[in-house]
């Protein structure tokens, strides 16, 4: 399972807000609402968000073993 825990965390440190996201970085309602439900979202939407917040793909994702 995919989970995008981290991003939130990142989001923090950064002192960036869902806000800004949306309001400075065209990022949608509807896909902040896909992260925050770990529902599959694109690797081109994961370079974006790196982008955006100047960090690696572990700082948005988690990956946890099926059990």
């Amino acid at each position: 399972m995919i989970s995008y825990e981290p991003f939130y965390k990142t989001l923090k440190d950064k002192g960036i807000s869902t806000y800004r996201l949306i309001n400075e970085y065209g990022i949608s309602r509807s896909l902040l609402n896909r992260l925050r439900h770990n529902k599959p979202v694109s690797t081109v939407t994961l370079d974006d968000l790196c982008n955006i917040l100047g960090c690696k793909i572990e700082d948005v994702l988690l990956h946890i073993p099926n059990q």
